[in-house]
């Protein structure tokens, strides 16, 4: 476990210099090809600085800041665009914190492309039920000997979500302080999408989307515009963008378990962009002359998204054994706040899983 500290401390301090590259990068070089190339070595680093850890809490939060949103908005800032770029260019910290974190700071200048349903930031108070529930479930799957799969299977749902939600908000708390102002939430309220189109595309992940789009739908477009007519040249762009979510939710399995991928992750997100393409198909050919009611279509769009997650994300996430490992990295965090020294996961047994 010492050895993983100090790599999460190298791997991050790697990282910050990266940063610091980037941002003179730019000051010297104009956004485009000759950009590119010089900060291609900033993302091939972020990519493979995560390979240095194995424990679930740092890997995996790591890769999805650095691997992913980091490299993205590498990616963007390189052809002056993204949350990276602005005339004048942003200040050094907050270039550094808006690369690390997961968040997306809101300009009061600009029209969003839709209102969110809650307008304020989650407060901790707001955390105290999700809490609740979640010391709840884990009771509960003390006893999962005895509980239907779906039952199971729903639990495990409830804990990716609760510390996703965690991690994203504990980011937006950094960061408010770093740099102030007022983020963009991540999600908002995905309990109530009306589409599998409205659930992925505004509720669920925030942050994911806004970097996916400017990124893979928009480019896409661009290049499917010369092939198709308008009308249909979302769909295609649309598919592109959920493969790409898909081989990246498959390189972080990876990167959590070190186990060859079976691509049915992958193939999830595939089923989701198939759908959503569906669904654009169905609203520019039906439109208003069919639609159902707002618990039908709340209903039927979360029963989507759940049962292809039990069929094709949840068994993958599965054989990572995410919920011991979990509990065994919990447990030596706790063992080094009460004995002053870190001991390897491994050697801790978890009661609860």
């Amino acid at each position: 476990m010492e050895g993983e500290a100090y790599n999460f401390i190298v791997v991050w301090s790697v990282a910050l210099a990266s940063l610091l590259y980037s941002h003179n990068v730019g000051m010297f070089i104009a956004q485009g090809t000759a950009r590119f190339l010089a900060l291609f070595p900033v993302i091939f680093l972020f990519f493979y600085l995560p390979l240095n850890l194995h424990t679930m809490f740092l890997c995996g939060p790591t890769f999805f800041i650095m691997s992913w949103l980091g490299s993205f908005k590498v990616i963007l800032y390189a052809f002056g665009q993204g949350p990276l770029s602005s005339h004048p260019p942003v200040p050094l910290s907050q270039f550094v914190s808006t690369a690390c974190l997961p968040i997306k700071i809101k300009n009061n200048q600009e029209n969003p492309s839709h209102e969110f349903t809650k307008n304020h930031q989650i407060s901790p108070k707001d955390y105290a039920p999700r809490i609740f529930l979640l010391l709840v479930t884990v009771k509960a799957y003390g006893y999962r000997e005895n509980l239907h799969p779906l039952v199971a299977t729903s639990i495990y749902a409830y804990y990716i979500f609760f510390s996703l939600e965690l991690l994203l908000g504990v980011a937006a708390f950094l960061a408010r302080i770093l740099v102030g102002g007022e983020l963009e939430p991540q999600f908002d309220e995905p309990h109530y999408a009306t589409s599998v189109q409205d659930f992925w595309g505004k509720r669920w992940n925030l942050m994911v989307s806004s970097i996916l789009r400017p990124t893979v739908y928009f480019p896409a477009r661009e290049i499917f515009r010369y092939l198709l007519p308008a009308k249909w040249v979302a769909m295609p762009a649309v598919f592109a963008t959920f493969l790409v979510s898909g081989i990246m939710h498959e390189m972080i399995f990876y990167y959590l378990g070190r186990l060859s991928p079976t691509w049915e992750v992958t193939w999830f997100f595939i089923v989701q962009g198939v759908w959503v393409g569906t669904e654009i198909v169905l609203k520019k050919t039906i439109g208003r002359h069919f639609q159902p009611p707002t618990i039908v279509s709340r209903t039927l769009s979360l029963t989507f998204v759940m049962i292809t997650s039990f069929w094709l994300f949840f068994p993958p996430f599965m054989r990572l054994d995410p919920f011991a490992r979990g509990c065994r990295e919990v447990m030596a965090f706790a063992g080094l706040l009460k004995h002053g020294h870190l001991i390897s996961p491994d050697e801790y047994s978890c009661p609860y899983f």
